[in-house]
């Protein structure tokens, strides 16, 4: 006769990640120590709360059921198969490309947020070489999702045509830009104040006493290259009394979107005599240390650099990066939202959500040269 497989009990030992569960949703025999008292000490729970969450039991409420879930997604823990949701239909996201972290940051989010929704995401990524965004919505599109969110695309390029998103509505698939208002494109829009996150770096910078200040970004063509330039422009007026004519033609330098395009135009900007360069990404910002150092010169000593956007490691780059943080996380829950009322029939006004930025003050940053500090 067959030995009967022992009942669970809220003390069984948890399988590591390469045991899964059984069918009936009991651990499959375990090779490790872990227990479900990890999982119910990370969610904050009772093991008993655990049990029930794990074996499908009532008496759970969605929030703890989602904790426990997430906890065992982060413990790396396979899901009982009674478990795993249903998806309720594909969602696309479609980003620029990966090099830069603040877009699989902000991917991070997007999907995390669809996923608790119910839905699945598929991330799609242009770079050079590779699909276009128009191919890569028609692969979407061909597959059936119900959604598109665009990450700064062709949307926020004043030069690209907006007749592909008008194409995309009379298809009846719902979408939500993310960086880049476009006006002539009927679809809510997630952006940060770039405007004022120009004004918070501008500011940071006049306190330390630097007169001198550059502002380093990509090509003007695209949205928010264009509403950097103009923060920069009245905080500069503003603060240090310049022309707008000086500061568009001897403080503010175009370039690419990337860190050899930030060590080029700051590399300009600090041979014009700037002792201190805002730039619009935290990529352009390693890059404009970079240019520094290559004349000898000292980040923040001799010259003062501050980024956008926070993206992953900053904290803890050489020096630490004085950045402008974009409310990612904030960005990302609120396209998320949109897009779900599109698809439940009740779509967001065709309108833009403006999100403030934070300055995050570290080591990159100090007061002028010259000036004695504070």
């Amino acid at each position: 006769m067959s030995q009967q497989p022992a009942a669970h009990h809220p003390t069984d030992p948890v399988p590591p990640p390469a045991r899964g569960w059984a069918d009936d949703g009991r651990p499959a025999p375990p090779s490790g120590t872990a227990r479900l008292a990890d999982i119910a000490a990370r969610a904050g729970v009772s093991e008993a709360t655990v049990s029930r969450v794990l074996n499908g039991r009532p008496g759970v409420s969605a929030a703890t059921r989602r904790s426990v879930l997430a906890t065992l997604d982060g413990l790396g823990y396979e899901r009982p198969v009674r478990l795993r949701q249903r998806s309720a239909g594909l969602v696309g996201l479609i980003i620029p490309e990966l090099d830069n972290p603040i877009f699989p940051a902000l991917a991070q989010v997007i999907a995390q947020s669809l996923t608790r929704e119910g839905y699945t995401p598929v991330l799609a990524t242009q770079g050079p070489g590779g699909s276009t965004e128009d191919e890569l919505t028609e692969m979407l599109v061909e597959r059936g999702v119900r959604g598109i969110i665009y990450v700064s695309g062709l949307h926020s390029d004043t030069t690209a045509d907006p007749g592909r998103y008008e194409r995309l509505r009379a298809q009846g698939v719902p979408f939500v830009l993310v960086d880049g208002f476009a006006p002539a494109v009927r679809a809510p829009a997630i952006s940060p104040d770039d405007r004022a996150a120009v004004e918070l770096a501008v500011t940071h910078l006049v306190s330390l006493g630097h007169t001198r200040i550059g502002l380093a970004l990509g090509p003007g063509r695209f949205v928010p290259v264009q509403r950097k330039v103009e923060g920069f422009v009245r905080a500069v007026r503003a603060q240090l009394g310049l022309d707008e004519e000086e500061i568009t033609g001897r403080l503010v330098q175009h370039s690419l979107f990337s860190l050899e395009g930030g060590q080029a135009a700051a590399g300009m900007l600090v041979d014009r005599g700037c002792t201190a360069v805002v730039c619009a990404s935290d990529m352009m910002a390693l890059g404009a240390v970079r240019a520094v150092r290559q004349r000898g010169l000292d980040v923040p000593r001799d010259v003062s650099v501050v980024g956008f956007d926070d993206s992953p490691l900053m904290a803890f780059t050489d020096p630490p990066l004085t950045t402008v943080r974009k409310p990612v996380p904030a960005m990302g829950r609120a396209a998320v939202r949109a897009l779900l009322e599109g698809i439940g029939g009740t779509p967001a006004p065709p309108s833009e959500f403006v999100f403030l930025p934070e300055l995050v003050v570290r080591g990159s940053t100090a007061c002028a040269p010259g000036r004695p500090a504070p």
